[in-house]
């Protein structure tokens, strides 16, 4: 473990150059990793680990759409792709990847499976953290162990894919046999993680879920639509409103800042939008900072995790969220988006290739 540096403060990270490939096959070597649910984190974790060389089986639900998603990935029925309860008992090491209603539906099914020595490993610290509301309590007798990517499961697929990495947190919870950090770190770099840096499960949860209702997700979309509203209300039409709003943010602005940080960005805009965008920055983060303080209470509190238990344990959830969804995506804004996407050079030149 090497300490790194931010900016004064200095972090405990790992990083795949101290503890190779190599070196996490071998710590797993004689393990069994079960991925547990096949939908949003699934699949990258499993294909990851699996092209890593791990041994990694699945347990998915038939017949459902994730069950045949794992078998167009490879896994085979009876070999390497079980019910969840098989494939929980065949394993040293249980990746709980459901979503969090889900986890908290499918514990007292899996719990009886969770023998002394094993290794329940989560992505999020949601279950635990909240563990009054969710009624997940392990057994003491097994590591708890928690890899976050810090991203979908799917970008962390694409970046495996191009041989780059998608930074993770890790925690320890609970270290029953002594061996939960190697464990724990072990799988984080063969998930395909770029480097790890530590954390506990309260504060991944605590961050995650401010984040994905913040900047992330959350604010993002609300600033989109203020931006965008203001300039149709001033007469701009919709292309000029949603390239000015979105499309130069995400297509020019974003992959700068990712480069080399924000600095570099404001240097490589004309003076004029250094000038502007460091006058009103303040004015900006002053007026949302109250926002986010009542955010962060309110996932501190446990009222965040309460309402998302409550609204997706629902039998109509699927349904209520494709409506919200659907109400976005027929939004004149995205509708606009759509189109403009749809004129983006590369896309050009792809149906000239097909």
């Amino acid at each position: 473990m090497a300490k790194l540096n931010f900016g004064g403060v200095e972090e405990n990270v790992v990083t795949r150059d101290e503890f190779p490939l190599e070196k996490a096959r071998d710590i797993m070597k004689d393990e069994t990793i079960a991925i547990i649910g096949y939908g949003v984190q699934g699949p990258g974790q499993a294909l990851n680990l699996k092209e890593n060389g791990f041994n990694v089986i699945v347990g998915q639900r038939q017949p459902s759409r994730s069950y045949d998603k794992a078998i167009a990935d490879g896994f085979v029925p009876g070999e390497t792709l079980f019910s969840i309860e098989e494939a929980v008992q065949r394993a040293t090491v249980v990746q709980y990847l459901l979503s969090d209603a889900a986890q908290i539906a499918m514990w007292e099914t899996i719990k009886p499976h969770l023998t002394a020595g094993k290794a329940l490993y989560f992505s999020h610290g949601f279950g635990i953290t909240y563990k009054e509301r969710t009624g997940i309590v392990p057994p003491e007798d097994v590591d708890v162990i928690l890899v976050a990517p810090k991203g979908s499961g799917t970008s962390l697929r694409r970046l495996f894919l191009e041989g780059r990495g998608l930074n993770s947190s890790y925690a320890i919870f609970q270290d029953a046999t002594g061996r939960a950090f190697e464990r724990v770190i072990a799988l984080g770099i063969g998930i395909g993680s770029g480097y790890l840096f530590e954390t506990t499960f309260q504060k991944e949860v605590y961050s995650d879920l401010t984040g994905e209702r913040g900047t992330l997700m959350g604010a993002i979309a609300g600033i989109f639509e203020a931006q965008y509203n203001v300039l149709r209300q001033r007469g701009h039409s919709p292309s000029e409103a949603f390239n000015e709003t979105v499309e130069e943010l995400t297509q020019s602005l974003m992959p700068l800042v990712a480069e080399n940080g924000m600095d570099w960005m404001y240097a490589n805009c004309s003076t004029t939008a250094q000038r502007g965008a460091l006058d009103w920055k303040n004015k900006f983060r002053d007026a949302v900072a109250p926002v986010f303080d009542e955010l962060y209470d309110s996932v501190a509190t446990g009222q965040e995790a309460q309402r998302s238990i409550d609204s997706n344990s629902q039998a109509d959830y699927r349904e209520k969220l494709e409506e919200e969804l659907r109400e976005i995506r027929e939004s004149e804004m995205w509708q606009a988006g759509r189109t403009v996407r749809s004129l983006r050079p590369e896309n050009e030149k792809a149906s000239v290739k097909v």
